[in-house]
């Protein structure tokens, strides 16, 4: 079964700017390049949560979910083959380069890569955040979260529940967003599914979490000093109760960042809500679409 996020990937022709862009406005430390040059960065114990690879074009490459090891990996691979979906199992080399002992890989319903890995790598050196700040809520819940649009909303709900075994939180209708939100742990949402305005998928945003609400405020303030164009106000959500803001990065994806979002159990029952926020969250520069392309399924990251 799939626990948490493990990781994520893109691509992107200004993937160098990443080496001080990470450190010194997100707060993550920079390490050691990827086989092809990607930056790559720690946001905790992990050998790296966020690689950006070089790359023609600005794409998401891959998700990563951590899982509860080779058997929990292999029951959802079955999943998948009963669903009709072929997973790939990873060579050695493979794994070597994303830091895990292993991974299936398959393209979702939507065009979507993603990494079931097990045994990811621990450093054995501590964090050591880019900027002065109190890190990251990670640990069992994951690197955050990705929300994802889709052209089928309800065969990817389908999907992302009946074979990946992802659990509902909550549904938001506020036209004209659409969205599914869906929890594989204590943190409320993993995984967002939003019904896209066409017919192909597109990435919307990342969400990190940090451990306090000065370390958002600290990371607004930066934005603001090196012109970083921030999407959206410093908000409230409806659902998550996370107070985040929003940021360009220079991969051109939105980051969330943010604080104090909400737990779940899976005894809670989902809730409906008709607004995203409740306070804050007005949309800035609408020069910048917040839909990147997902990358082909044959350009693997």
């Amino acid at each position: 079964m799939i626990t948490s996020l493990a990781y994520f990937g893109a691509t992107s022709p200004d993937y160098k700017e990443w080496e001080s862009f990470g450190p010194s406005i997100l707060g993550c430390e920079l390490v050691e390049p990827g086989p092809d040059g990607a930056v790559c960065l720690r946001f905790d114990e992990m050998a790296y949560r966020v690689a950006i690879h070089p790359g023609e074009e600005n794409g998401v490459a891959y998700v990563g979910w951590e899982t509860t090891g080779i058997e929990g990996a292999g029951q959802v691979v079955a999943r998948l083959e009963a669903y009709g979906i072929k997973a790939k199992r990873a060579s050695e080399d493979e794994a070597a380069v994303r830091k895990v002992i292993g991974f299936y890989w398959f393209i979702d319903p939507a065009g979507i890569r993603h990494e079931l890995i097990w045994g990811h790598m621990r450093s054995k050196t501590s964090f050591h955040p880019g900027r002065a700040m109190s890190g990251f809520r990670t640990g069992d819940q994951g690197l955050g979260h990705v929300v994802f649009a889709v052209p089928d909303l309800e065969q990817n709900d389908r999907f992302y529940r009946d074979v990946l075994g992802f659990k509902l939180s909550d549904t938001v209708d506020m036209p004209p967003i659409y969205a599914f939100f869906y929890h594989v742990n204590g943190r409320h949402h993993s995984l967002a599914v939003a019904r896209a305005p066409g017919d192909k998928a597109a990435f919307l945003h990342l969400m990190i979490e940090t451990r306090s609400l000065d370390d958002v405020g600290a990371g607004l303030d930066l934005c603001l000093k090196h012109d970083i164009p921030i999407t959206r106000t410093l908000g409230c959500h409806t659902n998550d109760r996370m107070v985040s803001f929003y940021l360009q990065s220079p991969a051109n994806f939105r980051i969330e960042y943010g604080w104090g979002g909400e737990d779940v159990d899976d005894l809670c029952a989902p809730r409906y809500y008709d607004q995203t926020s409740s306070w804050g969250h007005h949309p800035q520069h609408p020069e910048l679409s917040p839909f990147l392309p997902i990358k082909p399924a044959n350009q693997q990251g």
